[in-house]
């Protein structure tokens, strides 16, 4: 059970988790919020201004702006970020003489910040079913299985003695993985006992091709693939069927809800009530870093429910009170997902906040989950 323990005017909680983050991508913070020239403004006009971003990024410019993201995660009670990250390689597809640059740059700048990081090293092919990789595309991908299982062995090799690193394998997305390359990532990840997360149907396109291409649904997919266990989390789980839904659950799967950034791009709404009746565990991500308030995350999974079911307290757990479940999917089930035995410690709460005047003690996690935001988060040293 979470309980506020309380000294004075702080309390204590779990420390927070963002299972999902693209770091590079808080650079583009104010860049893609005007309508373009162009009349469907949608996920994958947005896509293409994310490439541009990151066809500029230099090393230098990687490494600081992961630093910003990392250090503005701390300050809002993050302590554990899976880091999904797929800007790998030049920007023409050449990889780097010291080929896992990129990552241990990405994985020192959390660690400076404070943060325990799962680097999710990305697997990435092509553009889509017999689609090239764009030019956007070409420093994300890797020509072969081998070469995104090297940069694996190196990682973890690198930061084996680091008990606040973890190395995970991220087969970005049906669209740009083959479904060839899914049995064996997966089995590598099952031997390795590694976590094992991947962009499932965020977008009702990704559906439509994999069923093409396939004959199966995302999920489906990925179970025959031997993906499915419960170090698999799939990201979004925007547009499921309660069928995929049901073979989550009986794996233990996670589904990691990045409300904040789904809205932003008009994702859509999972059906967050078929996941919770297949016993699929849920968790959160900041994902894009359009904004930087891992309570928000974790409230919308209640509140966005509420405005796809258009009634209100849409769960009841047995034995808590949905303040706790919602701040234990935010917290445990996070680090959980991102290969990590516990929540990472503590943070502080401030009881003074304006936020929280006028509320009756046994009520204040109520108030903090759902009135609360990153700001009533006491600001701890590194």
């Amino acid at each position: 059970m979470i309980a506020l323990s309380a000294d004075g005017r702080y309390a204590r909680l779990p420390a927070l988790a963002s299972a999902h983050s693209h770091a590079f991508q808080r650079a583009m913070r104010g860049t893609s919020q005007r309508a373009g020239v162009i009349s469907d403004n949608d996920f994958w006009t947005w896509r293409g201004q994310m490439y541009q971003l990151s066809s500029s990024l230099t090393p230098e410019r990687i490494a600081a702006i992961s630093a910003v993201a990392f250090e503005e995660l701390f300050a809002a009670g993050v302590r554990t970020v899976g880091e999904f990250h797929y800007v790998h390689h030049q920007p023409d597809g050449t990889p780097y003489e010291q080929r896992t640059l990129l990552s241990e740059l990405v994985i020192e700048a959390a660690l400076h910040a404070g943060l325990r990081i799962a680097l999710l090293r990305v697997a990435y092919h092509r553009a889509g079913p017999g689609r090239e990789a764009e030019p956007g595309q070409l420093r994300y991908c890797d020509p072969t299985v081998s070469d995104v299982l090297r940069d694996v062995d190196s990682l973890r090799s690198r930061y084996a003695g680091d008990p606040r690193v973890r190395v995970g394998i991220a087969p970005h997305s049906v669209r740009a993985v083959p479904p060839s390359w899914l049995p064996e990532l997966a089995d590598y990840a099952r031997r390795c006992d590694l976590p094992l997360h991947m962009h499932v149907a965020e977008q009702q396109r990704e559906v439509d091709e994999c069923l093409a291409e396939t004959g199966k649904r995302p999920v489906e997919l990925l179970a025959e693939a031997g993906a499915l266990s419960g170090r698999f989390v799939a990201v979004h789980a925007t547009n499921l069927t309660s069928g995929e839904a049901r073979l989550m659950g009986e794996a233990r799967a996670f589904a990691c809800v990045c409300a904040t950034t789904e809205r932003d791009l008009g994702d859509g709404l999972p059906d967050l009530a078929s996941l919770r009746a297949a016993g699929v565990r849920l968790c959160t991500g900041i994902d894009s870093h359009v904004i930087t308030d891992p309570i928000e995350e974790l409230r919308a999974l209640e509140t966005h429910e509420r405005l796809r079911l258009r009634r209100r307290v849409t769960f009841a757990p047995a034995s808590r009170t949905p303040a706790e479940q919602l701040w234990d999917e935010g917290s445990l089930h996070g680090a959980l997902a991102s290969g990590f035995d516990d929540c990472g410690g503590e943070i502080e709460i401030d009881l003074e906040h304006p936020s929280l005047a006028l509320v009756e003690p046994d009520q204040r996690l109520d108030a903090i989950v759902f009135s609360g935001s990153s700001a009533i988060v006491r600001k701890a040293a590194r």
